[in-house]
């Protein structure tokens, strides 16, 4: 089968980088885009803006490089597609609560028609036609929780909740949707998925129990559940729990805590830091007790210690001084905003969000960061008495390495469309 792709020109703040090059479940998004059709297509043709569609005559899948789906949301679209022998077009319906919580908001991406939203993902059994059918998949979402607080904060019942579907697809049209292809539909879902069939397969049941009875262990930091790369080095008074995949070179020091995690290669994981239901990419260090909670930090950057980020996404390359707190509770009653997928503050749908840092940014210690703020790549800022809490969206012209004499070092590697270095964007 031939795979088309479509390229999306419009990058994402505030690491001004085309979404296939950030890094969704510790791979950059074309990367995990080829790894999910590898068992379907063998041949590809890439798309740039105003190119005209090929006569194709073969079975053939078109999809935009923005566009998150997963393995068994994929399976399902193309058993469903094939069955019908028609070209179709990906759509979900517009009550189905997965898509109308987390994906829908803040997106540009989906054409409505009728009660159903269109996503950029088509399939034609003969090649490309103009005539197409819309094909709803069922993401089969169900409603889990996350922890449990004071009436005010959330609905009626205190709970906090994700429609999390066991079958995922999302448009990165914003960085939240990274926050939600990573840990929503990403880290909760794997998740929701493995105590399905738990739940449904009792030869699976029994095999897991076996071998964390063979292993001495409890279920859930068992081998089955915790997937280690070669050359750890881990302590035996560390606490990982399952489902969580470690890369390879990873040292985790006494005292850590590790649930549901995807951890990368590379990564220095010291004394008593607490991960939860977060995605840390390749080259990452973090020391003794900073935090992370549904938190997505990618390649080669640090969080220094005594940091807390919540339910945010950290760039390549950045570094987070000691002390700061990224806080993502509104104490306004009010929507949190964030920015949408044309760089506009909208309603993100969401009680609680953390902030988003773009790449190769150098932030001092002991900064408070509001809900869903963003701070764009290439930004340095010092914490002093004027400047240590972040109430509104820090962009380069912001910077701090602006005032000092040797600000010509500090290189800008991330700039904005139509600004130097991206003319050929």
């Amino acid at each position: 089968m031939l795979k088309i792709i479509l390229n999306e020109e419009k990058p994402i703040a505030p690491f001004n980088e085309f979404a296939r090059d950030l890094r969704i479940q510790n791979r950059p998004l074309w990367l995990h885009q080829r790894d999910v059709l590898a068992p379907y297509t063998t041949r590809e043709l890439e798309l740039k803006a105003n190119q005209r569609m090929p006569a194709e005559r073969g079975e053939t899948l078109v999809y935009r490089d923005n566009l998150f789906f997963d393995e068994e949301y994929l399976k399902a679209f193309l058993f469903a597609a094939r069955k019908k022998k028609r070209a179709v077009r990906a759509a979900f319906p517009a009550d189905d609560p997965a898509f109308k919580e987390h994906a829908l908001p803040l997106s540009t991406s989906y054409t409505p028609a009728g009660g159903v939203f269109l996503a950029d993902l088509w399939y034609y059994p003969k090649g490309p036609v103009a005539d197409v059918e819309p094909l709803v998949i069922d993401l089969e979402a169900r409603e889990v929780g996350y922890y449990h607080v004071p009436t005010y904060m959330a609905d009626q019942s205190g709970d906090l909740t994700f429609q999390v579907p066991l079958r995922a697809c999302i448009a990165i049209d914003s960085w939240v949707h990274v926050f939600i292809a990573d840990e929503v539909f990403g880290l909760f879902s794997r998740a929701a998925r493995f105590e399905k069939r738990l739940g449904e397969d009792l030869g699976f049941k029994l095999g897991i129990l076996r071998r964390a009875l063979f292993e001495g262990r409890q279920i859930l930091e068992c081998s089955a559940l915790v997937k280690i790369g070669k050359n750890c080095v881990i302590d035996p008074r560390a606490i990982i729990h399952g489902p969580t995949t470690i890369g390879d070179n990873v040292t985790i020091n006494a005292g850590a805590v590790v649930e549901n995690c995807i951890i990368g290669n590379n990564v220095n994981v010291s004394q008593d830091v607490q991960l939860m239901l977060s995605v840390v990419g390749d080259g990452t260090f973090l020391p003794f007790r900073a935090a992370l909670f549904m938190t997505t930090v990618m390649d080669n950057s640090m969080i220094a210690q005594n940091t807390c980020l919540q339910m945010c996404v950290v760039g390549r390359n950045t570094f987070i001084g000691a002390g700061s707190t990224f806080t993502d509770f509104n104490l306004i009653p009010a929507p949190i905003r964030a920015l949408d997928g044309k760089g506009k503050l909208s309603v993100a749908n969401r009680p609680v969000i953390g902030g988003a840092v773009g790449h190769n940014c150098r932030l001092g210690s002991g900064m408070i960061v509001y809900p869903a703020r963003t701070i764009e790549s290439d930004v340095v800022l010092f914490a002093s008495k004027e400047r240590r809490v972040i109430d509104k969206d820090i962009r380069y012209e912001d910077s701090d390495h602006h005032k000092l004499k040797f600000a010509s070092l500090h290189k800008r590697l991330y700039p904005r469309p139509g600004e130097a270095g991206l003319e050929s964007w």
